[in-house]
């Protein structure tokens, strides 16, 4: 791929997450929570019985706003804190009602958004996008798995 074209690449990429992004926002001022805290709370979601600091390193923030978080998610009954029942000074963190039915009504309203976008794309166009999105994500793993074994 030529430097001009990764250049293109990149620069579609940067617009397209910026969009994205100011829209989830503007989604989430529907909801009692900020654009940080959902991104946490699905993390908490995907992978529930997490710890603060298993958190902290997954949406890359220190542990000192992480726990910021999830007080004030706890404070709105999205999350609570569990002990762990083998070591009781492990704390877990799990999603409560509350919060999964905002993930899940902030996700449909995010597909009905990314619908309406892609409506004037044919299916075939819709399906090679989504083959390539795929493709392009599998590299970023992969480059992931490469660049973090490469530092230890």
């Amino acid at each position: 791929m030529s430097n001009q074209s990764i250049e293109r690449a990149e620069k579609k990429l940067r617009l397209i997450a910026a969009t994205i992004k100011k829209n989830g926002r503007k989604i989430l001022t529907n909801y009692p929570i900020s654009h940080s805290q959902f991104i946490a709370l699905q993390w908490i979601a995907e992978q529930e019985n997490l710890t603060i600091g298993e958190l902290s390193k997954r949406i890359g923030l220190a542990f000192s706003t992480t726990t910021d978080l999830i007080d004030r998610m706890e404070a709105n009954e999205l999350i609570k804190r569990k002990r762990d029942k083998k070591d009781r000074r492990v704390v877990r963190i799990q999603t409560l009602e509350k919060g999964r039915n905002i993930i899940k009504e902030v996700i449909e309203e995010r597909k009905q958004y990314l619908g309406r976008v892609l409506s004037n794309l044919s299916q075939a166009e819709q399906e090679q996008l989504t083959k390539v999105l795929s493709l392009l994500y599998d590299q970023i793993l992969a480059e992931e798995q490469t660049t973090s074994h490469s530092g230890e």
